[in-house]
């Protein structure tokens, strides 16, 4: 039978890459540290990924084993030895932890067949396979290095399907209906139920990224602050709807620029993507997608560069500005990243924050914009 490895047992593993690599025929050997997870995949080899619809709907997914990667990194790196597909969506802070066992399962692949092997990290990131391909070679002598030529394959990609959190006592996952997996390639690589394959990913990234995730953390950020519990909640209110449509119009007018998108056809985009948040069936909590907001303000991420390169063709960017500041004042006590983020504003100051954070300089025309807005969400 044909063999995926997957790095990430969690929801979005099992309920969208793993399943569709299950549903094309594949054992999937999924590659995580939650012991209690891999037991159970090891036990009832299989589990049901269930549709949030009004009408019940699910589908079976067999074929699939688990591996503990904390001790069991010999099964992991024959697992590599037979696999087609070497897959993660683990989250892009975690490539750099698996990189090494990675290459270890290289390394000895390589010298044992000519058999062809793709990697593709499924990560919310511009070029995160881009990023684990330069930490497994960081983790090769030379000689290694050469050998991959022609035998293994590193594909970018951009994943798009929406899974809440919910009961971590069963295998089975509640995903929504809609996804979308894009892999840029131009090789001719084995089919998989549900992949599309492009020749250049950047306008499909980019468009996911500014409109999908960029429109998610908007919501969650201002429906945090009006004290909303979950994502159809927060979109319950028009004047939410209306603030985070202005926001995304600001990131398309940039992918309408650069890309030479159609700009109705992506306003229809926008209006598709905000009626699949309201889905009231996903249940999904404002602090479950507002959370790790380090992150979610980083550089290249969903908020700050669609900023700045809005700033620099020119282009608005008073709405993004206002969501920057609701994600500085995402204070939630159980988010590590939103304590530390409050941390450095009591220290220092926001505009010190998007320094260090974001990478902007604190006379920056964005810096000065988004801190006004801040302290305007301060002094109410």
């Amino acid at each position: 039978m044909k063999q995926a490895v997957h790095f990430g047992a969690g929801n979005i593993g099992r309920g969208f890459i793993g399943a569709l690599f299950s549903e094309s025929g594949y054992h999937v050997t999924f590659v995580d540290v939650a012991e209690q997870v891999i037991n159970k995949l090891n036990e009832e080899k299989g589990y049901q990924v269930k549709l949030a619809q009004p009408q019940e709907e699910s589908i079976t997914i067999e074929n699939v084993s688990g591996i503990n990667n904390m001790t069991y990194d010999a099964d992991v790196i024959e697992a590599i030895q037979q696999a087609t597909y070497l897959t993660t969506a683990i989250g892009p802070n975690i490539l750099p932890r698996i990189a090494p066992l990675i290459a270890r399962g290289l390394a000895k692949r390589v010298t044992a067949t000519d058999d062809k092997l793709y990697i593709i990290a499924c990560e919310n990131q511009i070029g995160a396979t881009d990023i684990l391909k330069q930490h497994i070679l960081d983790n090769l002598d030379e000689e290694t290095k050469n050998q991959l030529e022609g035998k293994v394959y590193f594909f970018n990609s951009a994943v798009d399907r929406i899974v809440p959190i919910q009961d971590q006592s069963s295998l089975d996952v509640l995903v929504e209906p809609y996804y979308e997996w894009v892999v840029e390639t131009t090789e001719d690589i084995p089919p998989v139920t549900g992949m599309t394959m492009v020749k250049d990913l950047a306008p499909f990234i980019e468009r996911k990224l500014f409109t999908v995730n960029t429109g998610h953390a908007v919501i969650a950020y201002l429906g945090y602050l009006a004290g909303k519990s979950t994502i159809d909640e927060t979109l319950a209110d028009e004047k939410i709807v209306e603030q985070v449509r202005e926001t995304l119009k600001e990131t398309g007018a940039y992918l309408v620029k650069e890309y030479g998108l159609d700009e109705e056809e992506h306003l229809t985009y926008i209006n598709k993507n905000i009626e699949r948040f309201k889905n009231a069936y996903l249940n999904d909590g404002v602090t479950r997608v507002g959370r790790a907001p380090i992150r979610k303000l980083g550089p290249e991420d969903r908020l700050i560069r669609p900023a700045t390169q809005a700033q620099k063709a020119g282009l608005p960017y008073t709405n993004l500005a206002k969501a920057i500041a609701a994600a500085l004042a995402f204070d939630y006590p159980e988010d590590e990243e939103a304590m530390e983020i409050q941390e450095m504003i009591r220290e220092n100051g926001p505009a010190a924050v998007l320094k260090t954070v974001s990478g902007l300089p604190e006379d920056s025309e964005i810096t000065k914009e988004a801190v006004r807005h801040y302290e305007a969400l301060r002094s109410r």
